[in-house]
């Protein structure tokens, strides 16, 4: 079987063109405010509804009023920064591909070709579902992540319940099933690039895991692709930005869909990104 080498995959999405019948200005990726969830049953069926509808239409959308205080998405923003600001020498002691470890950083700019289309520093963790020890984690980020994962994973059950309830099936299906025991995260921190149309921040993919909920800054760069268009996951002040994974399309049947999506490399900069990924345990932090 003959396959694109990486490349050629990023000028393809470097060139992808958008049909003259449409434009990815059309579009704007759905919006929903989850203050009502918990208040009455119309306005959770009424979240519930537009819940389906962003799954099947979209494979994504974004949340408002989701109980993640601002403090909390401020502090690992900051965090993010503050490791990927240390000295080189600091995060090389952290440089590893052995996914085994706790915390792996992770350089494109060192160690791969930029041409793939990887324009960032990265670095992840598993959070779940065994905590990490703190004290492998680094000094710089260490509570922010510990504090945001919480967070996340109180997020990521209300979510699965109302998934659960739009497909008709009891609110704990999802949970019960064990789409929350697993959680990655991923810190991307990606500079000002000179060259933006040359490379991409991150290239065209789908991600591999239930839902993947999403904090992004104010400076954008994320793209879904919809009815052939990029379209601009536009940063809201305070949202988080959620997407279905290939494992709720495959438990779907194809009903919701995992979307391909891709960051543009920007002048702007440095962009950060914290994606928090619900995926099957892999158990790395236990001490078994």
């Amino acid at each position: 079987m003959v396959s694109k080498n990486s490349n050629d995959e990023t000028k393809d999405d470097l060139g992808d063109k958008k049909p003259s019948s449409v434009s990815a200005s059309d579009f704007s990726i759905p919006l929903i405010d989850f203050a009502g969830v918990h208040e009455d049953k119309i306005s959770r069926k009424r979240v519930v509804e537009m819940i389906k509808e962003a799954a099947e239409k979209w494979g994504i959308f974004q949340v408002i009023n989701h109980d993640v205080p601002s403090t909390v998405l401020e502090e690992i923003r900051d965090g993010v920064v503050r490791f990927h600001e240390e000295d080189p020498e600091v995060k090389k002691a952290y440089f590893s591909r052995d996914f085994t470890k706790t915390f792996n950083y992770l350089n494109s700019f060192e160690r791969e070709d930029l041409s793939v289309g990887k324009w960032r520093e990265s670095f992840a963790c598993y959070m779940a579902p065994d905590l990490p020890n703190p004290e492998e984690l680094p000094v710089a980020c260490r509570d922010a992540m510990i504090g945001y994962s919480d967070h996340v994973k109180r997020l990521g059950g209300l979510i699965f319940e109302l998934i659960s309830e739009a497909l008709g099936l009891s609110p704990e299906t999802l949970n019960r099933l064990d789409c929350t025991k697993g959680l990655q995260m991923i810190c991307h921190y990606y500079p000002p690039c000179p060259q933006p149309d040359l490379t991409l921040g991150t290239r065209k993919h789908t991600d591999n895991t239930f839902i993947t909920i999403l904090l992004q800054d104010q400076i954008g760069g994320l793209q879904v692709l919809h009815q052939d268009c990029w379209v601009d996951v536009t940063p809201i002040p305070g949202a988080l930005v959620i997407n279905v994974g290939d494992f709720l399309q495959m438990m779907t049947n194809n009903k919701y869909i995992s979307v391909n999506h891709r960051v543009i490399a920007n002048r702007v900069g440095p962009r950060i990104s914290v994606a928090c990924f619900f995926c099957y345990p892999m158990n790395l932090n236990s001490a078994a």
